[in-house]
């Protein structure tokens, strides 16, 4: 029995049954993944404990030697992963890092460029309910209704006439790569600064298998989990580290100083005072298993798997946004399905499937209803499932949603998804 089982049976429960809805249902959703045994011993060791605001070997506390080594370590590893000159493994969460990103380069009112939500970006890229639409002037870019994909004329004319001081790219419903050069192209027309938030596929580019940020980007963000396969948190990442004149905190001190002191800062004390040093640990573990060459297989069956998906969902008569993915996440328009994704998650849900409503764009309905789900293979294909599990998932998500009045259809289905599961556990004991 375990520690907590017998100091706190009541949470302990909770937890229990949350280990078993893991292991007994088909978990699609995009952003979601299982860490490894080994992340979650470190997530839960002793390195909780431990206050260490400030940076290794420039701690505001002592007793510091033995977690500076392991924040040592998931920076030498994040570089090594990703072929940068900087990084910064504190922030708490994407959302943070791109607060971080803001905070450095801009002061509030500065107008940026971000993906419209409802076209696959993120609340951090302009929400008018996140701080990112309250403090700053965000401009949407969309993408094409034809295509899907970002529509280059529409970035370029808004750039043009807004000149932002940043560019963002990338999003948390795009299934396509992320066009970073043509980015670039335009970021460099209005002199402005290009930040990469590659929350989504950053395992897939750390695998080589999604074009990189690096050559392009100014600055890079990303969370931790997903693809990467790690502890939910964030990064921040410069390519080639150089000097910054005109960042906001530059201004302000009258000096010039290198982009890396300007996000450090940033980060520690700007937005946040300690780390956490348990999960920075935990960071450093997944970077390590993704540079092992068995994640690289691991990242293309993700690929793979999430193809399989869209051809057979295209043979079933389903719209794909953008027509399928180069990636691991799908983006489903039911609108000709007569369900809304609100609908569609619940009983799918029910058949022990889940997935999240998403908006489409160009959406009709809002976003508690949506018109669409978002699918992702990154944690079914952890588990070890292949082309055929996922051909044998889309029919019965077809099945669902063509009888979302029938329960005793979506029990059965429930009993088909739970002996799937019992071939393919998790953590197993």
């Amino acid at each position: 029995m375990s520690f907590l089982a017998l100091t706190d049976p009541e949470i302990h429960t909770v937890l229990a049954r949350e280990l078993k809805r893991e292991e007994n249902t088909l978990e699609l959703i995009a952003s979601e993944n299982f860490a490894s045994l080994s992340v979650m011993e470190m997530a839960g060791g002793v390195m909780t404990n431990k206050y260490a605001e400030g940076y290794p070997g420039r701690r505001y506390y002592g007793g510091c030697d033995y977690v500076d080594e392991a924040e040592n370590l998931a920076r030498e590893r994040l570089k090594l992963l990703f072929g940068v000159d900087y990084c910064n493994v504190q922030p708490h969460s994407g959302s943070q890092a791109n607060m971080a990103v803001f905070m450095t380069f801009l002061e509030p009112g500065d107008t940026v460029l971000g993906l419209d939500l409802a076209h696959g970006g993120h609340l951090t890229h302009g929400s008018s309910v996140n701080f990112s639409g309250q403090l700053y002037n965000f401009i949407s870019y969309h993408v094409s209704k034809s295509t899907g994909r970002v529509n280059f004329d529409d970035v370029q004319d808004l750039a043009q006439k807004h000149r932002p001081k940043l560019i963002v790219c990338g999003g948390s419903a795009y299934p396509r790569f992320i066009e970073f050069e043509q980015f670039r192209e335009i970021a460099d027309s209005v002199n402005s600064y290009l930040l990469a938030d590659i929350a989504h596929p950053s395992g897939l580019i750390a695998a080589g298998l999604h074009p990189s940020p690096i050559p392009y980007c100014d600055i890079v963000t990303s969370t931790t989990h997903k693809t990467l396969r790690g502890p939910r948190g964030g990064i921040i990442m410069v390519g080639k580290d150089k000097e910054n004149p005109w960042g906001r905190k530059a201004q302000k001190s009258g000096r010039i100083k290198m982009i890396s002191e300007l996000i450090d800062s940033t980060v520690m004390p700007g937005i946040q005072g300690g780390p956490l040093m348990h999960i920075i640990g935990a960071k450093a573990v997944a970077f390590g298993e993704a540079l092992r060459p068995e994640f690289k297989t691991y990242s293309q069956n993700i690929i793979n798997n999430a193809k399989a998906m869209v051809d057979e969902f295209l043979t079933l008569g389903y719209n794909l946004i953008s027509g399928g993915t180069d990636t691991h996440l799908l983006l489903i328009d039911l609108t000709s399905k007569n369900i809304d994704g609100k609908t569609a998650e619940n009983v799918l849900g029910k058949a022990g499937i889940t997935v999240n409503k998403n908006m489409i764009p160009f959406d009709q309905r809002s976003p508690f209803i949506t018109s669409g789900i978002r699918l992702g293979t990154p944690a079914v294909t952890t588990r070890g499932m292949g082309k055929d599990e996922m051909r044998m998932i889309v029919s019965w998500i077809d099945t669902a949603l063509n009888n979302s009045d029938d329960d005793n259809i979506l029990s059965r289905l429930k009993k088909d998804v739970n002996n799937l599961c019992s071939s393919f556990p998790v953590y197993g004991h």
